[in-house]
C-alpha cells in the first residue's frame, strides 16, 4: 500500500513536471504581455520576439515586397528595424533601398508631390502633406473641403460631415497657428491628415464611426448654408469669417486631441507612419498609443505596424486566454510542489519503517543471543 502511494506521488511529480516545461514559455509570454498592455512599445517588443523567433526572414520578405510597392518609407522603416535586432540583410538588398528612398527624397520628386498635394489636398507622403498643409494654412484647402460639403448640405445632397467638420475646426486652428507662429502646427497637420485618409478611403471603420459622432454638433448646418451660399475662394477672409461663425469651437475638442496625437505620431514616424495608424486604429485611444509607440520607436514604427497590426497597440489575444496560460502554469507548478512534498513525505516515512524495522531486528538479535546462550550451556 505504501509503494502505490509512493509510485503515484512520483507519478503526479512526473506529469507535473512536464506540464510545467510545456506550459511555463506560454505562461511566460502571457505573464509578460499582461505586465506591458498599458505600455504599447514594450507590448510590441514582446511581441516582435516572439514573431522574428523563429523567422527572422520576414523582414527581407516585406522589404521585397515594400520595394514592389514602390513604398520605400516602408522598406526604409524594415532596414531600421532589421539594424536595431541586429538582423542581417544582403548588401544587394541594402543597396536597393537606400536608392530608392534617394529617389523619393530627390528635389524633382518632392516638387511634384508637393504640388499634387497642393492642388488636389490628398497626401500620402511627406511631400504632398507638405503641398496639403500649405493650401490648409492659406485656408484655400478647408474652404474648398467646406465650400464643397457645404453645398452638398445646402442642396440636400450626401454630405461627408466628417470631412466638413475637419475643414471648419481646421480654419479654426489655422487662425490659432497664426496667432501663435507654428506652435500648433502639429495638430494643423494632424487634422489635414485626418481629413485626407478619410478622403482615399484610409481612415479605420471604428476611428471614423467616433470622428463622426465627434464631427456632430460642431456645425449650425442653416448659419453654414448661408456662409456657403455668398463665399468664394476668391475672397477668403469674408468667406472664413462666416464659415467660423457657424463652427461651434468648443465642440471640436475631441478632434483637436485626435489630431494633436495624428500629428505626433506624423513627427516621429513619417506621414506614412500616421496614415497606417488612422487605417488600423479602431478609436482615439488606438491613435494616442500609436503616438507613444512612434516616440519611442521612430523610424522602426511603419515596420512595426506592418507585422503586428494593431496588436502593436494593445493586446491582440483576450485577456482572459492569456490569464488562461498564467494559471495552467500555477496549477502546474503547484501540482510539482505538491507531489515533491508528498513524494518526500512518503520516501521519509518508508526510510523511517525500514530504520525501524532494522532497530527492532538488531533489539531481537541482541535478546535472544542469551537465551540461547543458556540453553547451550552443560547440565
Amino acid at each position: 500500500m505504501k509503494q502505490s502511494r509512493l509510485g503515484l506521488a512520483l507519478t503526479l511529480m512526473t506529469a507535473s513536471g512536464i506540464a510545467l516545461a510545456v506550459v511555463w514559455p506560454h505562461a511566460r509570454d502571457a505573464g509578460a504581455i499582461l505586465a506591458a498592455q498599458d505600455d504599447p512599445a514594450v507590448l510590441s517588443e514582446i511581441q516582435l520576439n516572439s514573431a522574428l523567433r523563429n523567422n527572422q526572414a520576414v523582414v527581407a520578405e516585406n522589404i521585397e515586397a515594400a520595394l514592389a510597392e514602390n513604398d520605400a518609407d516602408l522598406a526604409n522603416s524594415f532596414v531600421d528595424l532589421a539594424r536595431e535586432r541586429n538582423i542581417s540583410l544582403s548588401e544587394e538588398l541594402s543597396r536597393r533601398v537606400a536608392d530608392a528612398v534617394a529617389e523619393e527624397n530627390s528635389s524633382s520628386h518632392f516638387a511634384k508631390r508637393f504640388a499634387t498635394g497642393l492642388v488636389t489636398g490628398n497626401a500620402d507622403d511627406v511631400a504632398s502633406l507638405s503641398g496639403t498643409v500649405a493650401g490648409d494654412l492659406f485656408v484655400f484647402g478647408d474652404i474648398r473641403d467646406v465650400v464643397r460639403e457645404g453645398k452638398h448640405l445646402a442642396m440636400g445632397e450626401d454630405t461627408d460631415r466628417l470631412v466638413l467638420g475637419l475643414a471648419i475646426a481646421g480654419l479654426a486652428v489655422t487662425a490659432a497657428t497664426y496667432v501663435s507662429v507654428g506652435g500648433v502646427a502639429p495638430v494643423r497637420a494632424g487634422l489635414t491628415l485626418v481629413k485626407d485618409a478619410r478622403k482615399v478611403g484610409r481612415l479605420g471603420e471604428g476611428l471614423m464611426q467616433w470622428a463622426g459622432r465627434s464631427a456632430r454638433g460642431m456645425v449650425d448646418a442653416p448659419m453654414l448654408q448661408n456662409a456657403v451660399a455668398s463665399g468664394s475662394v476668391m475672397r477668403p477672409g469674408q468667406t472664413m469669417s462666416a464659415i467660423r461663425a457657424a463652427f461651434h469651437a468648443e465642440k471640436a475638442g475631441a478632434l483637436v486631441r485626435l489630431a494633436k496625437d495624428v500629428g505626433r505620431v506624423a513627427e516621429k514616424a513619417g506621414t506614412r507612419g500616421a496614415l497606417d495608424t488612422l487605417r488600423i486604429a479602431e478609436g482615439p485611444k488606438d491613435v494616442a498609443r500609436a503616438a507613444r509607440l512612434a516616440e519611442s520607436k521612430g523610424g522602426q514604427t511603419r515596420a512595426i505596424l506592418k507585422v503586428l497590426g494593431r496588436g502593436a497597440l494593445l493586446l491582440a489575444a483576450g485577456t482572459f486566454n492569456l490569464t488562461l496560460w498564467v494559471f495552467g502554469a500555477l496549477l502546474a507548478l503547484f501540482g510539482l510542489l505538491s507531489s515533491i512534498k508528498a513524494a518526500t513525505e512518503r520516501l521519509t516515512l518508508s526510510w523511517l519503517t525500514a530504520r525501524k524495522a532494522r532497530r527492532l531486528r538488531k533489539q531481537m538479535a541482541a535478546a535472544s543471543q542469551p537465551a540461547m546462550a543458556i540453553a547451550a550451556a552443560p547440565g
